[in-house]
């Protein structure tokens, strides 16, 4: 349920019950605080999104989009949607409070062991799954949205650009162009429709690629010749990738590619 809220001035404490701390993190319309729950003690990751840049934005429908999902996909590997709050001006997500960092900070130190690469990918794939089986396409993974916790337990965040199976048209596919562009899947460059489940498919793809090689599987000097590389399936596997991967990674990254979730389950 969506409740009004408030801050008090005089304790910082929002709608008399989450205590706000440092800034973790911001974006083009939400900022993200460490926070704490005075009636329990909890800490939580405090979202706080300005309606008016959202609005002005036409992104409201996405927001309420991405509240429904989250509230839709509780699973280990996904951080976990506590509650929502609202303002006249803001709205507030009281979410799972995730300390380990982004899995893109950890990557950019380089490669990755095989054997870790390869945990981070059951966890992912298990989450993405889960959340094709409810209807829902994440649409923009990325080390950027794939958290780790204290454990290095991997977590999917950043639900605001998905989609649910009702968006389909009736060709059966989605339409809308989005995501990060190295991690876009060729048929949604295409423009021409796409199956959402397989373009998150093949973005887990370019992840693993990524976590096993420290460096994108599709690099250009602009976006542009980026996508032609992409649509074109032209990469390279660099000589320490083992004899299980190289086909595996072959196989999720072809245009259109017909691999499914069971096969990439079966990277152990």
């Amino acid at each position: 349920m969506v409740m009004e809220s408030t801050i008090d001035g005089n304790h910082g404490v929002l709608h008399g019950k989450y205590e706000l701390g440092k800034q973790l993190g911001h974006g083009t319309f939400a900022k993200v605080y460490h926070a704490r729950n005075v009636l329990t003690g909890s800490h939580v990751a405090m979202k706080i999104v300005g309606k008016e840049k959202v609005i002005k934005a036409g992104m409201m429908e996405q927001i309420k989009r991405e509240i429904s999902v989250m509230k839709m996909v509780c699973h280990p590997n996904i951080v976990e949607l506590h509650e929502v709050m609202a303002s006249k001006t803001r709205v507030y997500f009281a979410m799972e409070l995730v300390k380990g960092g982004e899995l893109f900070n950890k990557i950019a130190k380089g490669k990755v062991r095989e054997d870790v690469a390869r945990s981070y990918f059951q966890q992912l794939i298990s989450a993405v799954d889960f959340c094709h089986s409810r209807g829902v396409y994440h649409r923009d993974l990325k080390p950027e949205n794939l958290l780790l916790d204290e454990d290095g337990n991997l977590k999917v965040t950043d639900f605001g650009l998905s989609a649910f199976s009702d968006h389909l048209r009736q060709d059966g596919l989605l339409h809308t162009t989005c995501g990060t562009p190295a991690y876009v899947a060729p048929e949604v460059i295409g423009k021409k429709g796409y199956d959402g489940a397989k373009a998150d498919i093949w973005s887990c793809g370019v992840i693993l690629y990524v976590l096993l090689a420290g460096f994108l599987p599709f690099q250009a000097e602009n976006v542009v010749a980026m996508y032609r590389k992409i649509y074109r399936g032209d990469f390279r596997c660099p000589p320490w990738f083992s004899s299980d991967a190289r086909p595996r990674l072959w196989s999720f990254l072809l245009f259109d590619s017909e691999v499914s979730l069971v096969m990439m389950v079966e990277f152990k």
